[in-house]
């Protein structure tokens, strides 16, 4: 296909190897979800620029595309909204114990469920955002119509300038982890999980915790605990250790467990917006025009 001097090769197969048997000839490679490891990047005799539809990139060997000088870009904001709100709708999700009330329904055996009083209110409940960036900041705004006490941990933004607003910042996150009634997390994957079995002790008991961040973010074996026992009242989990999990896992089987397969930013508004926009950061790249707080190896890119 070619269009406006550019010359496209269109992969419907989301794969690695899709691409690998074209990348020798490409200027820009715009990838979805698929891997980008450092044998298929080594085939790439002319690449300048690789352009993720979003903003995630733990699946590229960054290394190998430094090594190479090739520029890394992600989209701008494009899927906080949709991320932000499917946060939301795992808090109250959790809190109202949405499982369990439809199977309530469902099984007329389970009717009298609905005098336990186990669902309960987010309003005027504390809510602690553990990384506050765009999407973290967007949730506080959708909380705060739920009159929810709002407190943030970003230990980037507490080194570079705390955004202004109405968010208190937390600089001793076990404090805060005792302190709140409702935990979303928004950070990127490190070395060891932000929130593992350490973490969840100090929390209390019957928290309400949301993961729309990444897989290992928030550890499932001690989540998965904590959910039997109670320390976790509830919880809402769209990203795996493995997406999609290869096999049956303890919290397919838990109804305080609200699952979804990775779909925070996939809807029909934002894939919109991220399809256009990642197309527009690899022809912006070529151009030498686009903005250079949407490429990751800065760096790279200024060298070559």
């Amino acid at each position: 296909m070619k269009t406006k001097g550019f010359t496209i090769d269109y992969v419907e197969e989301v794969s690695e190897p899709s691409c690998a048997a074209l990348i020798h000839k490409a200027d820009a490679l715009v990838i979805r979800t698929q891997p980008l490891s450092a044998a298929t990047i080594a085939k790439a005799e002319r690449l300048k620029v690789v352009s993720r539809h979003g903003v995630g990139y733990d699946s590229v060997d960054l290394a190998a595309l430094n090594a190479r000088g090739i520029a890394l870009t992600i989209v701008g904001d494009v899927n906080s909204v949709s991320v932000a709100e499917h946060a939301m709708m795992q808090l109250l999700a959790g809190a109202k114990r949405v499982l369990l009330a439809d199977r309530a329904v469902r099984e007329p055996s389970e009717w009298n469920w609905r005098n336990r009083l186990e669902a309960h209110e987010i309003s005027d409940k504390n809510l602690l955002i553990i990384g506050y960036g765009r999407t973290g900041q967007r949730l506080a705004k959708m909380a705060a119509g739920f009159d929810m006490k709002i407190r943030a941990y970003d230990p980037w933004l507490s080194r570079n300038g705390w955004p202004k607003g109405p968010v208190g910042e937390v600089t001793d996150l076990a404090e805060a982890l005792a302190w709140a009634d409702c935990i979303s997390v928004h950070v990127p994957k490190a070395d060891r999980p932000t929130i593992g079995a350490e973490e969840i002790a100090l929390m209390k008991p019957g928290v309400v915790l949301a993961n729309t961040a990444r897989g290992g973010v928030v550890d499932e074996d001690a989540l998965t605990a904590a959910l039997v026992s109670g320390q976790v009242g509830a919880a809402g989990l769209d990203v795996f250790a493995e997406e999609p999990p290869g096999r049956h896992i303890p919290l397919f089987d838990l109804p305080n467990a609200v699952l979804s397969p990775h779909i925070a930013g996939l809807t029909a508004e934002c894939a919109a917006r991220m399809a256009v926009a990642s197309i527009e950061n690899a022809v912006n790249f070529l151009a030498g025009s686009i903005d250079p707080q949407l490429i990751v190896n800065r760096d790279v890119a200024n060298a070559s």
